[in-house]
């Protein structure tokens, strides 16, 4: 699946989370909402994060637990690009050629460490 593809699936299951929002609560979740939904995502993956690191108690199915909160933080990140219209796509291979002309330099200047 091509990033495209996943960026349109994410809307798509936004839209039906919109109907459903609108059906419990009188109203789509705002920005703002969608930003705290995401910290809650990202506080389930960093504790299971330390269960992957072994520091904490986890699920049996560490993987598939995995799995799901970092796709649901990756379906949050999209559906926040689009409440602030940004073209993820765009600014991603934008932000990634811009990290490379860096670590182009950076490398470049960089004496290689002999330890």
């Amino acid at each position: 699946m091509e990033l495209e593809d996943v960026v349109r699936r994410a809307r798509e299951v936004r839209s039906r989370y919109a109907l459903l929002e609108v059906a419990r609560y009188g109203r789509e979740w705002s920005t703002a909402d969608l930003m705290n939904g995401f910290m809650g995502d990202v506080g389930d993956l960093a504790k299971l994060v330390a269960v992957h690191s072994g520091v904490r108690e986890g699920p049996a199915d560490l993987k598939g637990a995995l799995e799901h909160e970092l796709a649901d933080c990756l379906w949050s990140l999209l559906v926040l690009a689009d409440a602030v219209d940004v073209d993820i796509v765009s600014a991603f291979v934008n932000t990634m050629r811009s990290i490379d002309t860096y670590l182009d330099e950076q490398l470049s200047e960089t004496p290689v460490h002999k330890g």
